[in-house]
C-alpha cells in the first residue's frame, strides 16, 4: 500500500501563508486524484483540493483564490500553498490518493491516508 507523509504544517496569524507537502511512497494508479482534506474534532473530514493526473484540479468554495495545489512528478510529491489564511482554516490537514478523477473530494472514495499535519491560524 502506498504510504504518504505529510509535512509543512505550523502556525501563523490571520493574513499569513503556509506550504503543505506531501510525499507517496512509490508510484501508484496510472491516472489518480490526490487530494487534500481537513478535519476539526467532532467535524467531519472535507475536501479541500484536489489534482488529477491530468492537471485538473478541484478545490473547496471556502478556499478558491487562496489555496494552489500542485504536484511534482518526479519527486512524487503533492503540494499545497494556502495564503491569506482565516483562524477558521485551523484543523488537521491529510494528504489522500486514489485511482481515478477527483470524485468532487468524496472521502469515502479515497483508500490511500497520511497521518495529518496541523496548521493553526490566530487571530
Amino acid at each position: 500500500q502506498v504510504q504518504l507523509v505529510e509535512s509543512g504544517g505550523g502556525s501563523v496569524h490571520t493574513g499569513g501563508s503556509l506550504r503543505l507537502s506531501c510525499t507517496a511512497s512509490e508510484d501508484y494508479y496510472p491516472y489518480y486524484c490526490m487530494g487534500w482534506f481537513r478535519q476539526d474534532p467532532g467535524n467531519e473530514r472535507e475536501g479541500v483540493a484536489g489534482i488529477e493526473s491530468d492537471g485538473i484540479q478541484v478545490y473547496a468554495d471556502s478556499v478558491k483564490g487562496r489555496f494552489t495545489i500542485s504536484r511534482d512528478h518526479a519527486k512524487n510529491t503533492l503540494h499545497l500553498e494556502m495564503n491569506s489564511l482565516k483562524p477558521e482554516d485551523t484543523s488537521m490537514y491529510y494528504c489522500a490518493l486514489k485511482g481515478g478523477g477527483c470524485d468532487s473530494l468524496d472521502t469515502k472514495r479515497f483508500p490511500n491516508w497520511g497521518q495529518g499535519t496541523q496548521v493553526t491560524v490566530s487571530s
